[in-house]
């Protein structure tokens, strides 16, 4: 399998410390925040970084299942490995799996540079739809990120 040379890179800056945008990156009640019905993360490489999006669907098929992270710097950068979803059965089903780096970066006080890339695509017609599909789906998770620190008006009693 050839790998390619593209990549999707998004960037987003958020209100808020770097260790607060780090841990809903990294823990279990972080990423329940902003990304996904539940998760299975375990910081340490090779620990599992499986974010799930349809609990009601069979296992295998509920997210990215069988992901995994492959290296961190607290605080600074995670990486991990990243699937298909379900609906690309030819690229789900071929076991390969993409990578994600997500880069935390202080710019000033009070706020946190988000630098998301998505890389390892390979160059195969059956990805070519998980790459466009990607490219739009970064954004929308990168705004629930930044909309997790919105403030909310409480409802008028």
């Amino acid at each position: 399998m050839k790998i390619s040379n593209r990549k999707i890179v998004k960037t987003v800056t958020v209100f808020s410390e770097v260790e607060s945008v780090w841990q809903k990156w990294t823990t279990h009640e972080g990423l329940l925040t902003f990304f996904g019905e539940d998760n299975r993360i375990e910081l340490t490489p090779g620990g599992p970084y499986e974010i799930f999006f349809d609990m009601e669907s069979p296992i295998g098929l509920r997210g990215s299942e069988g992901c995994k992270v492959l290296s961190f710097i607290p605080n600074k950068m995670i990486s991990f490995t990243w699937n298909a979803p379900p609906k690309f059965a030819n690229a789900r089903g071929s076991d390969y799996h993409t990578w994600v780096v997500v880069e935390f970066e202080p710019v000033c006080e009070n706020f946190t540079k988000i630098t998301l890339t998505h890389m390892g695509w390979p160059e195969e017609e059956a990805w070519d739809g998980v790459y466009i599909y990607f490219d739009e789906a970064w954004d929308k998770v990168l705004s629930w990120l930044k909309d997790s620190y919105s403030y909310k008006k409480p409802a008028q009693q």
